[in-house]
């Protein structure tokens, strides 16, 4: 006699469809689980039987046999344990055959029967969507994959209310989305006295999605302005936020079962490995740039980060995707996050500050510096140096504008944007946009191209340099309002492609 029910496996943020198929067999008694499962699904015999012990279902003298079928597909994780469980079931005709078919199931098993929340719920009520299935998952993890809509979701507290629900004791109500956290921010950028430029540097980069590097001598505020990027950026859109909680599903930090429309804001430590920054470890979880997709990655001391770890972020920066490569997994994940860099001068901090410079000035600030590349100076949008604020500013009452009202002017660039395109999915910011798209909409007036040459022939830019000031021109463009990118717009452009320490 053989019973099958359907769970999922996941590589990165796709849930593959298994087949847990359970068969009852004349023998020694015995229950063997097959099918490429790791340590947690071969642990999951125990825990299916004494759940069953603690609700008097005593196994049968037989051989009891799990199939995890694909067979060549790895099967990670306790969330196998509910469909073991609703397969044998089924083999033992406790709960009917065709419901057991007809859901895919995710969840673990404590050892008196009570359901334990699993991360990945999204992502396999979107596969179980596909199949034209419902989910069964545990209660808590019931909100969260609600969310996808196209598919019933039935969130059981335990294995009782599993059986009670297919045998028609007591029916459970499908799951609800959790509620859409809205954001709270305590922080305003105008607590931040003086650096005009800095805050227009950040405005610019909140518009259209750009990398910026900030660059001044310790307390100046440069943590202090990426604290305050979120309060400027708008909240995700329904797609970008389907996209980020998919990935925060598999990670296991959505908060709640709920869904936030608030961008996603990361702040590695610099002793951050580079499985933490990039992905990796031993079931290839997504890092810290993939938990930064359509959001904030703020890297402070970002020269003191490894030097391998700063070179893994430039292909990302690119493709907006990672490959997790490891022996036993090949992963994608995505990761269009704006990178937010800050860092001191020179080890010391004080290279311009003839007083309390060290001895070794300007080699150190030469050597401090030259731990960041080239090439990733080059994918650096905007650069701008952070000056420290005079004594006597910080005791006079805050100025400049708040938040809220940058923001506004973020959000009319940012609806700019989502209509140019609209009819181009693989970009949405004017930081996505390259080729003849990009030639296409920051195509700049003749005397702008004309400024454009000169500087590029002046200061040697790479092609991708070019490039990027194209797309920082039409982003002051858009802030502005103006169709065309003008001369103005490339000459601010342009000072922020300048050298951080260029005099």
């Amino acid at each position: 006699m053989i019973a099958r029910a359907y769970t999922v496996a996941f590589e990165g943020v796709e849930a593959h469809r298994v087949e847990v198929q359970c068969a009852l067999a004349a023998g020694l008694p015995a229950f063997s689980i097959v099918g490429l499962p790791d340590k947690a699904v071969s642990e999951a015999r125990d825990r299916v039987r004494s759940a069953l012990t603690s609700m008097a279902i005593a196994l049968p003298s037989k051989r009891i046999t799990i199939n995890l079928s694909p067979a060549d597909l790895p099967k990670e994780g306790s969330h196998f344990d509910l469909p073991i469980a609703v397969a044998l079931l089924a083999a033992l005709e406790i709960i009917p055959k065709d419901a057991a078919e007809g859901v895919v199931a995710l969840g673990e098993l404590s050892l008196d029967g009570s359901l334990v929340p699993v991360t990945g719920a999204l992502p396999a009520a979107m596969s179980a969507a596909a199949d034209d299935r419902s989910l069964l998952c545990p209660k808590a993890s019931g909100p969260e994959a609600a969310w996808v809509g196209a598919t019933q979701v039935i969130g059981a507290a335990s294995l009782v209310e599993v059986i009670q629900h297919y045998t028609g004791q007591n029916p459970l109500m499908p799951s609800e989305p959790g509620e859409v956290t809205a954001a709270q921010y305590s922080k305003d950028l105008r607590d931040v006295k003086g650096q005009a430029r800095a805050k227009r540097a950040l405005e610019i980069a909140a518009a259209g999605q750009h990398h910026l590097l900030m660059l001044g001598t310790p307390g100046s505020g440069k943590s202090m302005l990426a604290a305050r990027l979120p309060t400027l950026l708008p909240p995700l859109s329904a797609r970008e936020a389907l996209e980020t909680s998919m990935v925060h599903s598999i990670a296991g930090v959505l908060k709640e079962g709920g869904i936030s429309r608030e961008r996603p804001f990361r702040e590695p430590h610099h002793t951050a490995s580079m499985a933490a920054i990039v992905g990796g470890g031993r079931r290839a979880q997504p890092g810290e740039i993939s938990l930064a997709h359509n959001g904030v990655l703020f890297m402070d001391e970002f020269p003191e980060f490894a030097k391998p770890v700063l070179e893994t972020l430039r292909q990302p920066m690119e493709t907006g995707e990672v490959m997790v490569a490891r022996a036993n997994a090949h992963v994608s994940y995505p990761c269009r996050f704006m990178l937010i860099a800050a860092a001191n001068p020179c080890r010391c901090g004080y290279m311009y500050d003839a007083a309390r410079a060290c001895a070794r000035v300007p080699q150190c600030g030469e050597d401090y510096l030259g731990r960041i590349s080239g090439p990733m100076m080059d994918r650096m949008d905007l650069r701008i140096e952070v000056p420290p604020v005079a004594y006597q500013d910080l005791d006079l009452p805050a100025d400049g504008e708040t938040s809220a009202t940058v923001a506004q002017r973020v959000a009319l660039a940012r609806q700019r944007q989502d209509e140019r395109f609209k009819d181009h999915p693989d970009a949405r910011v004017n930081a996505h946009a390259q080729g003849a798209l990009l030639e296409e909409i920051a195509a700049p007036d003749t005397e702008g191209k004309e400024l454009l040459l000169q500087v590029a022939e002046k200061f040697g830019l790479s092609a991708r340099g070019y490039h990027r000031t194209l797309r920082v021109s039409r982003t002051i463009a858009d802030l502005e309002g103006s169709a065309t990118v003008q001369r103005h717009h490339i000459a601010e452009a342009v000072s922020y492609r300048q050298p951080p320490n260029a005099g």
